[in-house]
């Protein structure tokens, strides 16, 4: 049964060795310096924007992991106020440090560290806004977004501004800030973007928590969690990945599918040998990674998906291999059986595939696809 969830394993690879070590670069943005971390590579560069209130240091933990299975180059950074990056001086208004002066910067940041061509973006809560008005500025140059339970632009209806300004008192954050100016320009910037929408020319991978922290209100929780399932089942250029037991800050969270969702998003920029190399790499450590984080019951949805990559790019043999492996490591999951016994019908093991059916119905009774399946093999 094809489930939301993607998966490619970091592949720790002597040959990336010498390129996996991070570079700060300050870039003089026009008077004043703006931070970027730079992991250098060859291949379409990934942009990460952070949350609100973070600098670039939150990637630190997964960048190299995905620099070792992709060899491409990984770009974080520091919005100005934030971490190590300055604030303009030549701006006097706090409203001039809004979300669209913070593009200008983006943009001539890269254009002088030279990528400023086709680009991935994966963004955190705040920073999807970003990746929002990046891609709308540059829809034929970003390939691809991720989204990591980031802040959607329709969420922020007037009666939730409202309620956040009841818990947001501007006048306890330090002004002169990269934090004052983002919540100073916080409500016009969601009203700004309000209903703006991705191209959707664009492939977007949207991952967010199945439930949303228990510190915000019911209503806050609900409404979040609507308006990203319906991003996903109104634009069919979105794809939706539910973190299951996480919370926000889903990279820390839940790494793998993180990682993973990234690499896929990276892997769809390549040729299919190239590509299939990249899936090679992920089939030769899934089983290790799946023993070591098995307790956790999220490695078994990364075998599923990796399998099902094996099937659209024809690897039939690869893809029996993995959902066979995910049934050893994950005997009590009616899903695994499922999927298995649709691999063995596309590879016409018909009596196998029964078995594997079979199986998966007396583990959860109520597989309906997996009855209807199993009817029509005995029919035939």
């Amino acid at each position: 049964m094809k489930q939301f969830y993607f998966t490619f394993f970091a592949i720790f690879s002597l040959s990336f060795t010498l390129y996996s070590q991070a570079l700060d670069t300050p870039v003089d943005i026009g008077g004043y310096n703006m931070h970027f971390n730079i992991m250098k590579g060859e291949g379409t560069p990934i942009l990460f924007e952070t949350g609100g209130g973070d600098d670039s240091s939150v990637w630190k933990p997964i960048l190299k992991r995905i620099h070792e299975v992709t060899g491409t180059t990984l770009i974080t950074y520091d919005r100005s106020g934030f971490g190590q990056s300055e604030l303009n001086p030549a701006l006097k208004n706090d409203s001039d440090f809004g979300i669209e002066n913070g593009i200008k910067e983006l943009e001539t940041g890269l254009a002088k560290l030279g990528y400023s061509d086709e680009i991935i973006l994966v963004s955190h809560s705040y920073g999807g806004l970003y990746s929002l008005l990046y891609a709308r500025k540059h829809p034929k140059k970003v390939k691809s977004i991720v989204l990591i339970d980031a802040t959607l632009s329709n969420f922020w209806n007037e009666d939730f501004l409202a309620m956040r300004d009841m818990f947001v008192d501007i006048n306890t954050i330090p002004k002169g800030t990269g934090d004052y100016y983002l919540n100073f320009n916080y409500n016009e910037v969601m009203r700004s973007l309000r209903n703006t929408q991705f191209p959707n020319n664009i492939p977007v991978t949207n991952i967010f928590p199945d439930k949303s922290a228990p510190v915000y209100p019911e209503e806050y929780s609900n409404r979040w969690k609507k308006v990203h399932v319906d991003l996903g089942t109104q634009n069919n250029n979105v794809t939706n990945i539910i973190a299951e037991s996480s919370s926000h800050a889903v990279f820390s969270d839940n790494p793998a599918l993180v990682i993973n969702a990234i690499v896929k998003a990276y892997s769809e920029t390549l040729d299919k040998n190239q590509q299939n190399i990249v899936l090679q790499k992920a089939l030769d450590n899934a089983i290790e990674l799946s023993i070591e984080t098995k307790v956790h019951n999220r490695s078994e949805h990364d075998l599923n998906m990796l399998g099902y990559s094996f099937l659209q790019i024809q690897e039939l043999d690869k893809a029996l291999d993995v959902f066979k492996t995910t049934i050893l490591l994950f005997p009590e999951s009616a899903n695994a059986y499922d999927s298995y016994g649709e691999a063995l019908l596309i590879a016409d093991k018909k009596t196998e595939a029964i078995e594997m059916y079979k199986k998966s119905i007396a583990l959860n009774p109520n597989n309906e696809h997996g009855k209807e399946v199993l009817l029509k093999l005995k029919e035939d």
